[in-house]
């Protein structure tokens, strides 16, 4: 008997020391905003500016899914107040002439209005045009890495092709050796 008084007891120690009371709807504010309503799509242009630590992609959202060009269109229009506020910046030079970006089911052409000798003074304004070009071809269902930009100067004949990487590098893309094929 002392041994179910002493467990009673406990239970009704442990019961009332736990806090809590019994609770209902609480007021926290107004309801939820900004849920997209069910099928509805937003769409995303990804620029890359240049911050304190190099190379940087960022999103912004568009209408509709933005093309190499509408999003080269973006890039030079200068990081928005949000992405200064973060330290981001651009780089791309002024570019005399109209940057033009065409794409194919597997590449992006880009035709540069100028030499690239002109563009690069050791910036990474290049870089921003062309990570950006590939990045929204990527979106149409190849990864980043696997796009290549085929590079188009003012004054030469054959374009060079290069690819973004996943860090926003450009990098080479080597000639296939056709006397292996």
């Amino acid at each position: 008997m002392k041994r179910q008084i002493t467990l009673v007891a406990v239970l009704g120690v442990l019961s009332a020391g736990c806090s809590i009371g019994s609770t209902g709807p609480v007021r926290a504010g107004v309801p939820a905003s900004g849920l997209r309503e069910p099928g509805s799509a937003t769409h995303h242009a990804q620029l890359y500016f240049v911050s304190p630590h190099g190379i940087q992609a960022v999103t912004r959202e568009v209408d509709t899914s933005a093309t190499p060009q509408q999003a080269l269109d973006l890039l030079l229009e200068g990081p928005d107040a949000a992405e200064r506020a973060r330290g981001l910046i651009t780089e791309v030079p002024p570019i005399h002439g109209r940057l033009v970006a065409q794409t194919t089911d597997d590449a992006v052409d880009l035709h540069l209005p100028t030499g690239v000798a002109h563009m690069t003074d050791g910036s990474l304004g290049l870089s921003q045009i062309i990570c950006t070009a590939a990045s929204a071809q990527a979106t149409h269902g190849t990864q980043l890495p696997d796009v290549d930009v085929r590079v188009y100067e003012q004054g030469y004949g054959t374009p060079w092709t290069v690819r973004c990487n996943a860090a926003g590098n450009v990098v080479p893309v080597p000639e296939p050796d056709l006397n292996r094929l």
